[in-house]
């Protein structure tokens, strides 16, 4: 039934009024079989204090549907955010794949993606420490196509059996079913402890590409090695990654916490409001592309999924971009009913050996069923292809499809007799797998790893020496935060045996901040190779000095200068970014031209973590006020503690100064000077704030 347009009054053949669509679309509340409902308010009674009748049919509808709304949700990546868009190929790789999406420069491809996180409920908080989820669902020309990655390009775990294993232990403690969303618990750390093969993505987990700024300002990695195939059959190795434009932006471990307070729905709000407004978030696709010599020439193995190759060692290539411009119409229909699976592909592109990658192509398919109910998921709308669809798939729950004929069946000699008799295989396009064996080692099969497979620790040892100073003191102060959670008396101690393996300065910070003796260090199962630093593997290092796409709260209140804030706005805005006004009071605040001005947010409600830098324009008078203000202390105490830009006009230095403010290279007057410094983060004012391991 049409949910939205525009209504006129009709007269209906009873001479009652109603409503109808331009379209001549009754607007008729009805049941689902279509029987229009006179009474939606009032359950039908035996009389009219009595008791309510089984035969209100209305009422039993209603409560049914009611009851069975919620679906399972995601065992993993429940909590997620999607959006519509589209993928355009900026350079033609017909040379290297036959994939649909891949040939023709220009070629516009339909996509859904869905952002998520992986530990937490659907009911949790957007902002907890975790991997984010980074699926994209493309409609191509030649069938559906998932690739289903995360934020980070490497995973805890090597084999796929582990992974039962691995979401147990990260998940709520099966006695007490707490804690939501977070991996500083036992079990976590107790199975992380145990498997010295996570160390790797255990620095980025505690880096802070586990606390995004943004879905918007977020990386997305494959992880996993597949294979693109041209037409001729010749097989090229590709690692996927998705490169945002506005850059990578994460917060810092103070500021996600209270991000949780401030906004629940901080990364959903933020991509909604972001596509709503027109300012529509992009990613550069790139690819590594790489042969099998050169994967036999790496000193770790590619099918590896706990490894990366460093971009220095394989450059990407930059094939396409990523342009996400419509919000769903119906959350449950589209976010939360898409189906992803990587053993969703398309011809021209093709598996690896991986054995996660091997153990996830089953486990998705099984948990679609699991979730929606049927094997017919795949006619759901935000699923279905977009292209025709004909095989002998028949029956099943929640059949929508209408198939005709005798034919369900093939080989089949219908045709001969005058009937349809139904689609054909075709060898010349249908999908092919390709012939090329990762694994020539002849050893047949066997349940085990590759050689490589058992260094463990130089990749997570490349990743700690790539970080700032900072960057690794926040990874030393996430490992200590989170092992000091930990009730079980020998896994920190075993943790830290591991990391010695990383970096003994990194081991010796982490038993300092926990208070424990420095452990023997853990034996490694293969060598540490010592690879060179990658300065891609840094945030702050690849950080862009930009304000486009960015919030700048702007603080205000009765008096102040109205030519200082309309230039102050239009610079903002002229930098691609939006000014977000608060003020103690949010309506009718008077300027001082006597003009007024409302308020985006109200102080109390508008906390400074929602803002990427801050700017203060206030009368000597309402800064004097304001510095006795809890509300208005603490939203400049935390913008200075958060190492973001502060812009004042020098009219509310006791605010200032009751908020602890000290004025450094990010302490500056409002004009040009503060658009210049609200791009940046103040890295070397955070020592002098807090205690870090």
């Amino acid at each position: 039934m049409p949910q939205d347009g525009k209504f006129k009054t009709d007269r209906g053949h009873g001479g009652e009024t109603h409503q109808r669509l331009d379209d001549g679309t009754d607007r008729f509340l009805t049941t689902d079989q279509g029987i229009r409902i006179s009474d939606n308010q009032n359950t039908l009674k035996a009389e009219l204090r009595g008791p309510a009748l089984l035969e209100d049919f209305v009422l039993r509808e209603k409560i049914f549907h009611f009851d069975h709304e919620r679906i399972p949700e995601r065992i993993v990546h429940a909590r997620g955010s999607g959006a519509h868009g589209v993928f355009e190929l900026r350079e033609d790789l017909s040379d290297i794949t036959e994939a649909d999406l891949f040939r023709g420069k220009g070629k516009k491809t339909p996509v859904f993606v869905r952002f998520s996180t992986v530990a937490g409920g659907a009911g949790s908080v957007d902002t907890p420490r975790d991997v984010r989820g980074f699926a994209v669902k493309f409609y191509t020309q030649q069938g559906n196509w998932d690739l289903v990655g995360n934020n980070i390009p490497v995973f805890f775990i090597q084999d796929a059996m582990k992974f039962p294993d691995l979401v147990h232990s990260v998940k709520m403690e099966a006695d007490r079913a707490y804690p939501q969303a977070g991996s500083a618990h036992d079990t976590f750390w107790d199975f992380a402890s145990l498997m010295p093969e996570s160390t790797h993505m255990l620095m980025w987990a505690m880096s802070d590409r586990a606390l995004p700024r943004s879905f918007r300002m977020m990386e997305g990695f494959g992880v996993h090695t597949f294979k693109l195939v041209n037409a001729k059959g010749k097989v090229t190795f590709v690692k996927f990654h998705w490169r945002p434009r506005l850059g990578i932006q994460s917060t810092i471990w103070d500021e996600a916490l209270k991000l949780q307070a401030a906004d629940n729905d901080y990364h959903r709000r933020d991509l909604f409001e972001a596509i709503a407004a027109g300012d529509f978030p992009e990613w550069d696709l790139g690819l590594q592309l790489f042969d099998e010599e050169l994967a036999a020439r790496l000193p770790y193995d590619v099918l590896d999924a706990t490894k990366l190759i460093p971009e220095e060692v394989v450059p990407l290539k930059m094939v396409g971009r990523l342009t996400l411009n419509r919000n769903p119409d119906n959350f449950f229909a589209e976010t939360e009913q898409v189906a992803f699976c990587p053993a969703n592909i398309v011809p021209g592109i093709d598996f690896s050996a991986d054995p996660l990658l091997q153990g996830r192509l089953f486990s998705y398919l099984d948990t679609q069923k699991s979730r929606l109910g049927t094997a017919n998921f795949y006619q759901l709308p935000i699923n279905a292809p977009k292209c025709p669809v004909m095989n002998f798939q028949r029956d099943g729950m929640m059949q929508m499809q209408v198939p005709k004929g005798r034919a369900n069946y093939e080989p089949n000699s219908l045709e001969d007799h005058g009937e349809t008799g139904g689609p054909r295989e075709c060898p010349a396009t249908g999908f092919r797998t390709t012939s090329v064996m990762e694994d020539r080692s002849g050893d047949g099969k066997l349940r085990a790893r590759g050689e490589l497979f058992a260094d463990h620790y130089s990749q997570a040892r490349m990743f700690w020496r790539s970080q700032t100073q900072s960057e690794q003191a926040h990874i030393a102060s996430s490992f200590t935060f989170e092992l000091s959670k930990v009730g079980l008396e020998k896994v920190p101690a075993r943790m830290v045996a591991n990391l010695r393996n990383v970096d003994e300065g990194l081991a010796k910070r982490v038993t300092e901040g926990l208070g424990i003796a420095l452990p023997a260090r853990s034996e490694a199962a293969r060598k540490t190779v010592e690879l060179e630093a990658s300065d891609s593997l840094s945030i702050q290092k690849r950080m862009k000095d930009t304000l486009e796409g960015r919030k700048i709260g702007i603080l205000l209140a009765e008096g102040s200068d109205a030519s200082t804030l309309t230039k102050l706005v239009e610079a903002i805005a002229g930098q691609g970014a939006k000014a977000f006004l608060v003020a103690p009071i949010r309506k009718g605040v008077k300027l001082s031209d006597d003009s007024m001005v409302q308020a985006d947010g109200q102080l109390a409600g508008s906390p400074s973590q929602l803002f990427d830098a801050v700017a203060v324009t206030l009368s000597a008078d309402a800064g004097n006020k304001l510095s006795k203000d809890a509300a208005a202390v603490q939203w400049l105490m935390d913008a200075f503690g958060h190492l973001k830009a502060i812009g004042h006009d020098g009219r509310a230095d006791k605010l200032l100064e009751a908020a602890g403010v000290k004025v450094d290279e990010g302490v500056v007057e409002l004009g040009a000077a503060f658009i210049a410094a609200a791009a940046k983060r103040y890295w070397k004012r955070e020592p002098t704030l807090r205690m870090l391991a």
